[in-house]
């Protein structure tokens, strides 16, 4: 699997656990609803800002988010 797919799974997987939708997540990154929607497909990279934001939102750490054990 694609890093990029695997991060935008536990991404997603998070965002659920949190009740977050895409739109609340997405204006908080300023990025369109769309652009968030790319991010979880694995479509775009994520970039350090993003990653420090949604690690925060999320309350996960970057090492769960990469799935680094």
């Amino acid at each position: 699997m694609k890093l990029t797919k695997k991060i935008g799974n536990n991404l997603r997987r998070a965002r659920k656990a949190k009740a977050y939708l895409q739109k609340e997540l997405a204006a908080k990154l300023l990025l369109s609803p769309q652009q968030y929607g790319d991010l979880e497909n694995g479509i775009t990279e994520l970039n350090y800002h993003q990653i420090v934001v949604l690690c925060e939102m999320l309350d996960i750490t970057p090492n769960e988010l990469f799935d680094i054990k």
